[in-house]
């Protein structure tokens, strides 16, 4: 199963993205890449990058019945807790767009985002994302969303959803006008 499809003129099919990333423009500007298979390991690889605790932030923003749309964050966890969790739910964080999620370092006061679109955006230490992404393969190109693409809601990973959020003590706050689709 897959995130997000693009229409190739006659079907809809996965979008994969290469295994691209381009650098900030200006100082204090995200690193961007692409995630070409849904992979929460890619999310993990860029979070290794910063020092721990980290915070999740789970933007809901297309809910399915599992909870409020809002924002969810996390108490502090270490390495092992969000290495252990992306695990759990990985089979759900590959299939689904209800969400975005955020990773931060406070000590870093570092970022790591993972949109609907399978980009990430990693805010903070810009040489160190760039040196994890050329050791998984990454070189530098473009990173685009495909036009027209759709993005999928499964009912088959209710139950999975459902379970995420209850797998944390989570805070939950408003969306943001940004998180609204």
């Amino acid at each position: 199963m897959h995130r997000l499809s693009h229409f190739d003129g006659v079907d809809w099919r996965p979008y994969r993205h290469p295994a691209h990333f381009v650098l900030p423009q200006q100082p204090g500007g995200a690193v961007v890449a692409g995630s070409p298979a849904s992979d929460p390991a890619l999310f993990l690889a860029l979070v290794e990058c910063l020092a721990p605790p980290y915070f999740l932030l789970y933007v809901l923003h297309t809910p399915r019945g599992e909870a409020q749309p809002g924002r969810y964050q996390s108490p502090p966890l270490s390495v092992e807790e969000l290495r252990d969790w992306l695990g759990r739910y990985a089979g759900f964080l590959c299939a689904d767009g209800r969400y975005d999620l955020w990773a931060h370092s406070p000590e870093q006061r570092a970022t790591v985002v993972w949109d609907r679109h399978d980009r990430l955006y990693a805010y903070g230490p810009t040489e160190e994302y760039a040196r994890r992404l050329r050791e998984l393969g990454f070189s530098e190109g473009e990173v685009r969303i495909p036009a027209p693409h759709e993005h999928y809601y499964r009912s088959e990973c209710d139950p999975d959803a459902r379970d995420l959020i209850a797998s944390l003590d989570w805070h939950h706050s408003p969306l943001q006008p940004q998180d609204e689709q």
